[in-house]
């Protein structure tokens, strides 16, 4: 097998690195390249600045292995925040990022965080100094978005020189469009998570120029918008399929990953954009034009059959490593063994009786796990998560750690396409197309529940269908933060935040099935200042620090 090489320049936004030649993902399909000014050199670079810059390299003293890579460590921040899983290991303060506040047992018996400073807003404020280098939390998500951002200018500013044969106007056209496509990803997730950010169009340098976490979100439309008008262009010429054949590579090329076509991706498009208003609005102040705007987009966003962006395991673990690559493979096993995260209660409570996924992807322990009680208060847990699953008949698989057994959706799914839908569809008035939606998500995963639509359910039950439906169908997808931030869960109890009626292991190993949790969860980080340090805000500048305390 042929090693690709490309001309990696990772950078953070303030600290530039010089440029080197390093190892990509390996595709034998593919040639070698020493330089990116050649057609096949783009293509490899293309490709690096995404696999590699985007979710698989870092700079080695800010890497910490406990948490491991993007879709490992960085992603892992947001599923403990969203109490899908929970860590004993302080790794990146990973023990104390999505501990709550506090938890109230069914005996009335408060427990604090029992990490100092004892709540995550303020742990925060403690860590997001530059000096702790890799340890901060707030660095990774910024860092891998920033470098994917990075290289695809650079491949944009060398798309414009490159002599492409054959359909070159196709070839160019599809490469500008992959730039769009993953500078509007990164910038989504930058504008979804930071409460400021620079928008940088250069090919090497950046600006002091902070803006709102708004108008990071316009630019990564705007971003999406290119992609999608250059996509109407390109049609059905056949030299897209060719360039995009080698740009994914070929181990991602399985399943739902294959090559989509032009109308394929738009619908991808229009996927991410709905996700972008969704999960940047609280669910309070939505309007009416902006629900009806999420379904408009949803309508003719990813289907049932379309094909995605996608990431696949290998034995080497190029992209992913089947072990440890993604937050569903290090949540995998045994609590008590070597599983850095363990399953949430709260994920296991919204399972509904008889929802096959539970079944065919959790054993319950006969005696709960227990952490240690210095380490957090709400981890402690009974389930574990199997690898491959129980092997039942056309069950979704959450975890196996078989190389190449993995799909990651690296973006939109079917799945939330259609769950977005069906929440747009209960707030404007169609509950039973709503629940219909909800029903295609459960049967394509293999539920086996008993469908809800026509059964007379109220706007109220409909919501909460769609609530569970959320948490587990989109389990380990990176979404359950956003969910809990917009439905306000993250807010204090006394301002209708929390989650009451939780089920809740306490460090005696007893089981609490009507907990009260405030998480109490910062919205919008701050911007790192690992940035800062090497880039200071300019005049003029929105805010980097979240006012919220």
């Amino acid at each position: 097998m042929k090693k690709i090489q490309v001309l990696v320049a990772v950078m953070l936004l303030g600290l530039a690195t010089s440029c080197k030649e390093q190892l990509d993902v390996k595709n034998p399909n593919q040639p070698t390249v020493s330089s990116a000014n050649t057609e096949s050199g783009i293509i490899n670079f293309a490709q690096g600045g995404v696999y590699v810059n985007g979710f698989r390299e870092i700079k080695a003293d800010f890497y910490d292995g406990v948490p491991g890579y993007f879709w490992s460590g960085a992603m892992g921040v947001h599923e403990l925040m969203g109490d899908v899983v929970g860590e004993e290991a302080a790794n990146q303060f990973g023990n104390q990022i999505g501990a709550p506040d506090y938890v109230i047992l069914d005996d009335g018996t408060k427990v604090l965080n029992p990490n100092a400073p004892n709540t995550q807003i303020a742990l925060i404020r403690q860590v997001n100094v530059n000096a702790n280098q890799g340890a901060n939390p707030l660095f990774h998500e910024w860092w891998y978005m920033y470098s994917l951002n990075s290289q695809m200018n650079k491949v944009l500013e060398l798309s414009e020189q490159v002599a492409f044969t054959g359909d070159a106007a196709t070839k160019k056209a599809t490469i500008q469009a992959w730039v769009y496509w993953w500078k509007g990803y990164a910038y989504s997730r930058i504008g979804s998570m930071y409460y400021a950010g620079v928008i940088n169009s250069a090919a090497n340098g950046t600006n002091g120029n902070f803006v709102t976490k708004e108008k990071l979100i316009e630019e990564a439309n705007a971003n999406l918008d290119k992609a999608a008008a250059l996509l109407t262009t390109i049609g059905t010429a056949a030299d897209y399929a060719t360039v995009m054949a080698k740009v994914i590579p070929d181990i991602n090329q399985v399943g739902r990953g294959l090559v989509p076509t032009t109308a394929m991706w738009k619908r991808n498009i229009n996927t991410l954009k709905a996700r972008n208003l969704l999960v940047n609005t609280t669910t309070k102040a939505m309007t009416t034009a902006q629900w009806t705007q999420v379904l408009a987009l949803t309508n003719d966003g990813i289907g049932a059959t379309d094909y995605v962006f996608t990431a696949r395991s290998n034995a080497s673990g190029d992209i992913l490593a089947p072990q440890t690559g993604t937050v569903a493979a290090k949540s995998t096993g045994d609590p008590s063994g070597g599983a850095t995260y363990k399953i949430s209660e709260r994920l296991i409570q919204d399972y509904k009786t008889g929802d096959k996924r539970l079944a065919n992807n959790f054993t319950q322990r006969a005696t709960p796990w227990i952490g240690e009680s210095s380490r957090g208060n709400a981890f402690n847990t009974r389930w574990a998560l199997v690898d491959g699953g129980k092997k039942m008949a056309g069950v979704a698989t959450l975890s196996d750690r078989t190389a190449g057994a993995t799909e990651l959706y690296l973006a939109g799914s079917y799945e939330e396409n259609e769950l977005m839908k069906a929440e747009a569809l209960l707030y404007t008035g169609k509950i039973d197309d709503a629940l219909k939606s909800i029903d295609a998500v459960r049967t394509l995963q293999g539920a086996g529940l008993t469908a809800v639509a026509g059964t007379g359910l109220t706007l109220d039950q409909a919501k909460e269908e769609l609530r569970r439906e959320r948490r587990v169908g989109l389990a380990f997808r990176g979404l359950s933060f956003y969910d809990a931030r917009r439905w306000g869960v993250i807010e204090t109890v006394a301002n209708g935040g929390g989650r009451k009626g939780a089920v809740v292991v306490d460090k005696a190993g007893k089981v609490n099935t009507n907990a009260t949790i405030e998480y109490h969860f910062l919205d919008y980080w701050d911007v790192p200042d690992n940035e800062l340090k090497y880039n200071a805000a300019a005049a003029g500048s929105a805010p980097t620090t979240n006012p919220k305390s």
